[in-house]
């Protein structure tokens, strides 16, 4: 009989835990679960749901230089496999956020990453510059699914010069690890993601939101009030997979995968494509302790198929023919 005990390893002797560590563009984490942006406040809305201290980061909701109050009601739409929204970045401010919410965060022993955007590249590289001195913040991520008020409103994400432009400007204010957030609403990602990383990304995170819109057929009136939302959930997930395969093989960059995570299995097809982390988003507000969740599946994953961790499961997509 085959003996397929791992070499090295005698039978019966106990797999030792998993190492669930993972370094991404000079970011480390404890364990590649994150939250995704949007999704989990600024981390005290969840804190009596779970354990921040377990999560690997904690992305907070989008920051920009002054508060916004956001769109006008409705802006949230259940759809059949996930939800549209159109919140509208409604945020504190940077100003508030940094006196108010981070001195919470840095009771944590978890990476805090904070999203940012703007409507013009002054306003994007201000609040990078603002952000990247204040103790505790370990990492940026941009928004560039954005408009540029400069650029007739076109989003920075769906051009490659405005995506270079933008994060060569950012590039030039922080030296914290920049983690740009990538468009799925383009033609062609990796072109956008070139761009990126010649304007001096470190990372890059995929996908933001689909655009979709909801119909309400009684009315015929949009769901929405903005009528134009963006779509996640476990809907977008085929598309998320297929865009970060797509970039695994054209950027020396890490990746953070994005959309439609709700179980380990999930997380782990992402990695498994190639990411070397990601993000929980809409599955935060079904089950505020999924986190937990996915990162407990994760390491069961690894102990029962002997994995001695992360790094050895990234990558491993094999797409030969199916025999």
């Amino acid at each position: 009989m085959k003996d397929d005990t791992p070499r090295g390893e005698h039978k019966g002797a106990a797999v030792p835990a998993p190492d669930l560590r993972v370094n991404i563009g000079g970011l480390e984490l404890k364990n590649p679960l994150m939250t995704a942006s949007g999704t989990f406040g600024y981390g005290a809305e969840f804190a009596p749901y779970l354990d921040l201290n377990r999560l690997g980061g904690v992305v907070v909701k989008g920051i920009s230089r002054e508060p916004k109050e956001g769109n006008r009601p409705p802006r949230i739409v259940e759809t059949a496999a996930g939800m549209l929204n159109s919140i509208g970045l409604q945020n504190v401010g940077v100003d508030l956020f940094i006196r108010e919410k981070m001195p919470f965060l840095r009771r944590f022993d978890t990476r805090v990453i904070v999203n940012f955007f703007g409507d013009s590249i002054e306003e994007y590289s201000e609040v990078a510059s603002m952000l990247s001195d204040v103790e505790g913040i370990a990492a940026l991520e941009m928004n560039i699914s954005c408009p540029n008020k400069q650029e007739g409103w076109l989003e920075f994400g769906t051009r490659p010069d405005l995506t270079y432009k933008v994060t060569s400007a950012v590039r030039k204010v922080t030296s914290l690890p920049l983690i740009v957030k990538l468009s799925p609403n383009v033609t062609d990602i990796t072109e956008i993601a070139g761009a990126a990383e010649d304007g001096g990304a470190d990372i890059l995170s995929l996908i933001n939101t689909l655009s979709g819109i909801a119909v309400n057929v009684e009315t015929r009136r949009p769901m929405l009030a903005n009528i134009v939302g963006g779509l996640s959930g476990p809907a977008i997930k085929p598309v998320a997979l297929k865009m970060v395969w797509q970039l695994a093989g054209k950027t020396d960059l890490p990746l953070i995968g994005v959309g439609g995570i709700m179980s380990a299995e999930d997380a782990l097809e992402f990695l498994i494509v190639g990411a070397s982390a990601v993000q929980v988003g809409t599955a935060n507000f079904r089950n505020p302790s999924v986190a937990m969740e996915v990162i407990d599946g994760m390491e069961a994953f690894f102990l029962k198929h002997r994995l001695a961790g992360v790094e050895d499961i990234i990558g491993t997509f094999d797409t030969t023919a199916l025999s």
